[in-house]
């Protein structure tokens, strides 16, 4: 039988990997009430996902490196999630993919700017913020930086207590 401190590295990283999958299934959640996402946040959803198979591959092993891999991974969405909250701020500028104005369509066509059939999907701009929460301008993407954050910590927790 398996002492209760056995399970005291699981505890953090359980709860790590159980928030990303909450932070990514919200993310599918807001899309489907018609929130789409920028190609920003899509980026912002891979490191979660990536967090969810290090901590399945933690639970499976217990080998102790993959919960400071669980800390890198969710400081890069931590990254990703800050810059991208800084360019709807309009702190810095955001990729030239998907940010700007009028500047940004230069040296397309009308034609260029259509979708083709089948891609009549909304084009999201990610210096635009489609949601933020009580109107003080924490939006999505300064969400997504924080509880990176807190994840980032509990995996290093995990990996203290490993």
């Amino acid at each position: 039988m398996k002492s209760k401190s056995d399970f005291a590295p699981l505890q953090p990283a359980l709860a790590a990997t159980f928030g990303s999958a909450a932070i990514l299934g919200g993310a599918f959640i807001f899309q489907s009430l018609g929130y789409a996402p920028c190609p920003m946040c899509i980026w912002q959803r891979w490191p979660h996902a990536i967090a969810i198979v290090i901590g399945l591959l933690f639970f499976a092993t217990r080998i102790r490196s993959l919960t400071l891999l669980g800390v890198l991974v969710m400081l890069v969405s931590a990254g990703l999630g800050g810059f991208h909250a800084g360019v709807e701020q309009g702190f810095w500028p955001g990729p030239s993919s998907c940010t700007g104005g009028v500047d940004a369509l230069a040296g397309f066509s009308g034609a260029g700017l259509l979708p083709s059939a089948g891609e009549a999907e909304a084009i999201v701009m990610c210096d635009e913020i489609v949601w933020d929460t009580w109107g003080l301008g924490i939006t999505m993407a300064a969400w997504n930086c924080v509880f990176s954050l807190i994840f980032a910590a509990l995996w290093f927790v995990g990996w203290k207590k490993a």
